[in-house]
């Protein structure tokens, strides 16, 4: 079982590596040129996306969970149909987002309470980057797909070469044009079209015979219409709360001032790290707890969760033990700005002891996810968003300043944990007893 937890979760976490490894580019890049508006740009606009694209992670991780079940049943047409929908539904907002962006981003930058230079700039980042949004969110299905397929490689696959596109688009646009934000955006749209055609050509070389599955009557079949949305409409809202709390975050962290904008922005980066390292196992937790979930196995089922806790609360103490040694040096790799710098070793704290906690969250969510608990998980974050993390903030900001937004944090992470913890009697475990699902 361990061998099959690591073959779905190495390829995973190197994929998943990638992500935060754009993003600190990003970072890195405006945070080496002589204006802090820059950085603060990109995180305010990274933000708006998130709130944007982040709520639609359920075109993958619902894509996941029921492609894994579909998978463990050998129901072929139900696995081709699963993608058709979920890409039908991508490109439908994409187009929407891009439809409706002048309202979304005067909206967005309302709400925002930045320095007129890094709202100007993550305009101008803002005005370009919407036009990635359907090559974004399809590759949202795709990748969610392929992992329901027990296949991590093209996801990997995929990540590397959009971020590697990505990069040298970056280093291409911003220090050989002179392009600053406009250049990073650009770089993005570039990026996900590339991104996009690989995913298509990828499914035609070793997936080409679903094509014979597909049955555009069935696709609109209504229990299977009403399953899809009712699991992916929780995993809506709960990304939706995930999306708020972090935009939230960086809201408050602009009111503080573009310095300490820039310290947390980069602070948060290392917890994105930690986060999509630790995800590569709750991606194969989705992988496989849905797939055993289908194939109706329940010794299989209940040991790859538990396995599966043990890879990520080691990962999890090895980050913290990394952040210990020498955060420093990793808050250097994002930024020269000696003021930046110290800064953000002030608050470096939360950073170290992030990983400890949120391990066990991240990992929940994939087991979650893979069983489609939707609305367990669904509740949890709600709980954990409104109950947790506001009156954290709030009952604490007039004594701590900043510190209460990271202490905010780390509550939220840890009702998470705990609330997924004490919920999976019956949301998990209690439905292998009521699947009846043979050892």
């Amino acid at each position: 079982m361990n061998k099959k937890i690591l073959r779905l979760a190495i390829p995973n976490i190197l994929s998943n590596l990638t992500v935060p490894l754009l993003s600190s580019v990003d970072t890195a890049i405006m945070g080496h040129l002589p204006d802090p508006a820059y950085l603060g740009a990109i995180a305010i606009g990274s933000m708006i996306f998130n709130f944007l694209y982040w709520g639609f992670g359920f075109l993958r991780m619902g894509t996941t969970g029921m492609t894994a079940q579909s998978f463990g049943r050998k129901d072929n047409k139900e696995i081709i149909q699963t993608l058709t929908r979920a890409v039908l539904v991508a490109v439908s907002f994409a187009i929407l987002f891009i439809l409706l962006k002048n309202i979304i981003g005067n909206i967005s930058f309302s709400l925002i309470k930045a320095s007129s230079d890094v709202e100007t700039f993550g305009r101008q980042y803002f005005d370009i980057r919407i036009y990635a949004a359907p090559a974004t969110l399809s590759l949202y299905a795709f990748n969610g797909w392929f992992l329901g397929m027990q296949n991590s490689r093209f996801p990997l696959l995929l990540s590397v070469f959009i971020n590697l596109v990505n990069i040298g688009l970056n280093f291409l646009f911003v220090y050989q044009y002179n392009m600053d934000v406009e250049g990073i955006a650009w770089a993005t749209v570039i990026a996900q079209y590339s991104g996009i055609i690989l995913a298509i050509i990828l499914f035609n070389i070793s997936y080409k015979k679903y094509f014979n599955y597909v049955n555009f009557k069935q696709l609109f079949e209504l229990e299977k219409i009403k399953k899809f949305f009712s699991v992916n409409f929780d995993i809506f809202i709960r990304t939706l709360c995930l999306i708020f709390v972090f935009s939230y975050f960086t809201a408050e962290s602009a009111a503080y001032g573009d310095t300490i904008l820039a310290a947390n922005s980069i602070l948060l980066q290392l917890w994105m790290i930690l986060s999509y390292g630790i995800d590569g196992f709750a991606f194969a937790a989705e992988s496989l707890v849905g797939k055993y979930i289908g194939a109706k196995k329940r010794h299989e089922l209940l040991k790859v969760i538990r396995l599966t806790f043990y890879w990520s609360i080691g990962l999890g103490i090895l980050f913290s033990l990394l952040f210990l040694l020498d955060i420093k040096g990793f808050i250097q790799l994002y930024t020269n700005q000696q003021l930046i710098i110290d800064t953000a070793l002030t608050f470096a704290v939360w950073t170290i002891i992030a990983p400890l906690i949120n391990s066990f969250s991240f990992v929940w969510d994939g087991v979650y996810i893979g069983a489609t608990a939707t609305k367990t998980m669904r509740n949890s974050m709600l709980f954990s968003t409104i109950v947790i993390f506001l009156p954290a903030y709030f009952l604490t900001k007039g004594f701590y300043g900043n510190h209460s937004l990271w202490l905010a944090m780390i509550f939220f992470m840890l009702a998470r944990g705990i609330t997924l913890s004490v919920l999976a009697k019956n949301s998990i475990f209690g439905m292998i007893t009521k699947s009846k699902i043979k050892h």
